[in-house]
């Protein structure tokens, strides 16, 4: 059973990981818009660069994600295979994985890498070290 439950929570972290590359890319442009100065933030902004360009490099060299093979290691542990697990498991994985050919996914990592990569010439970050994460500035 715990097998089981932390092969669902690694499929939750996993949807969080892809929540945070996809929500940041629209955020950041939403935020450059609306003049949101945490979208700004130097830190922010690589880790969200960074997170994407590890998944297009996972791509693009054919390697399985490890939060997919730790999650499959989980399941066999547990004696599930395919689509068994909790409801929330499932749902989860249902929004994450899709049945499309290999290059596909890769286009479509590599198109966001560049997306996010232009978001810090058309929204860049600021570098002002009196510019607090919470976007407000400190009396230094």
């Amino acid at each position: 059973m715990i097998y089981a439950l932390l092969a669902d929570a690694l499929v939750v972290a996993h949807f969080a990981y892809m929540a945070f590359v996809v929500g940041g890319l629209l955020a950041i442009f939403l935020g450059g818009f609306r003049g949101w100065a945490w979208v700004r933030n130097l830190w922010l902004r690589l880790a969200h660069l960074g997170a994407i360009v590890v998944v297009a490099l996972e791509a693009c060299f054919g390697i399985l994600c490890p939060l997919t093979r730790w999650e499959y290691e989980l399941r066999v542990l547990a004696g599930q295979y395919g689509e068994e697990g909790t409801f929330v498991g499932r749902l989860v994985r249902r929004l994450l994985f899709y049945d499309f050919p290999p290059w596909v996914f890769t286009a479509a990592y590599v198109a966001f890498a560049l997306a996010v990569l232009a978001t810090l010439y058309f929204v860049p970050p600021k570098t002002n070290r009196s510019v607090r994460g919470d976007g407000l500035r400190s009396k230094v």
